[in-house]
């Protein structure tokens, strides 16, 4: 899938069981969902991400996840492997457009926003603001405190037992990253979403003239020393990764 025009698919989940489920896989509290999008994810036994999701509950019983199209088929699997003793069920999965409103990058089923312009500004607005995109490129690769997740309200620390969270909290609790998100611009052509440059490591990215610029995992003090220049991402993210002592 072309890292510049990305491409995502929507189910919905439901039933008795859908929030219990739930709780027990991603690193949101399923409980404070509401009707806008979260993002937030599954990770795996290592801490890592393997499904960035969006998610929203749209009634009692009934949430609607977002995913890259290119691991859908992957996560629905992973559904069923994990939920086959719960009582849920998940629709297929149905095209779903990003796009940009109200300046926020969001995603609509409406077809007058399948258009590439819609896509185009959702990715710029995207990578201006932190709302990385896991593809299957990038699978496994990324710890959610390293991509900020925690600071948009996708990591609950309080909330019980997930998987990888044994792993996310202890790095949370005892340690800290010592690479996380930042956003920048360089020249020459645009690398591809989870590729290692010499100081970052590449999680989305778009072709600019005469450069990129993109969302990458990188020490501060190595990207210092890089020909990388380092832009502003929103205040809420520009706060330390770490725990607060």
């Amino acid at each position: 899938m072309n890292a510049e025009k990305p491409q995502f698919v929507q189910f919905s989940l439901q039933g008795e069981d859908a929030e219990k489920f739930l709780q027990g896989q991603l690193t949101a509290d399923v409980s404070k969902l509401g009707l806008s999008y979260q993002p937030t994810a599954i990770s795996n036994l290592k801490g890592r991400i393997s499904f960035g999701i969006w998610i929203k509950k749209q009634a009692e019983k009934h949430f609607d996840i977002v995913i890259s199209t290119d691991c859908g088929d992957a996560l629905q699997q992973h559904l069923r492997k994990f939920g086959a003793f719960s009582k849920f069920t998940t629709s297929a999965p149905e095209p779903i457009y990003p796009c940009v409103l109200s300046d926020e990058p969001t995603f609509s089923h409406l077809e007058d926003h399948n258009r590439d312009e819609d896509t185009a500004a959702w990715v710029a607005r995207s990578l201006e603001t932190g709302n990385y995109w896991i593809t299957a490129a990038t699978q496994d690769m990324f710890q959610p405190q390293e991509l900020r997740l925690h600071q948009r309200g996708g990591v609950d620390y309080d909330k019980g037992c997930y998987l990888g969270q044994e792993v996310i909290a202890r790095i949370y609790f005892k340690a800290a990253p010592k690479a996380f998100l930042h956003y920048v611009k360089g020249t020459g052509a645009a690398p591809n979403a989870g590729d290692k440059l010499e100081h970052a490591h590449v999680v989305n990215v778009r072709a600019v003239d005469g450069g990129f610029v993109a969302l990458v995992i990188a020490r501060p003090e190595k990207l210092a020393e890089s020909d990388l220049q380092v832009l502003d991402l929103p205040e809420a993210l520009q706060a330390d990764v770490a725990r607060r002592k």
